[in-house]
């Protein structure tokens, strides 16, 4: 992996639109690391960058379930997402409905 693949994530992760989310392996199958995906997960955990800037909180499960968000737990990012207007239901997301996954050619160094 190189140097600066946290640094990729996060640029991916920032064309996720209010409103939308995507998953730990959309955005690694993106940066051509299809088996990234837990990797992708820590870049989000350990994201340096306000909420504001990476919305780490769109970030959620293949299977549609909303997962951790950093110390704070599942119940915050279902609350950020929910004040977004994604609807959860039985602690899931409707991927076919909410999933983002139009990511813009990166400049790679």
């Amino acid at each position: 992996m190189p140097d600066n693949f946290y640094e990729l994530v996060y640029k991916v992760v920032r064309q996720v639109p209010e409103g939308k989310v995507t998953t730990y392996s959309a955005v690694a199958r993106y940066l051509n690391n299809p088996r990234g995906s837990r990797a992708v997960g820590w870049a989000m955990r350990q994201c340096p960058y306000p909420n504001s800037d990476v919305p780490c909180h769109r970030v959620i499960k293949a299977d549609g379930s909303v997962g951790k968000y950093g110390g704070e737990g599942a119940l915050k990012k279902a609350s950020l997402l929910k004040k977004e207007g994604i609807q959860i239901k039985r602690g899931k997301i409707d991927l076919a409905r909410y999933l983002f996954s139009n990511f813009r050619i990166l400049d790679r160094p």
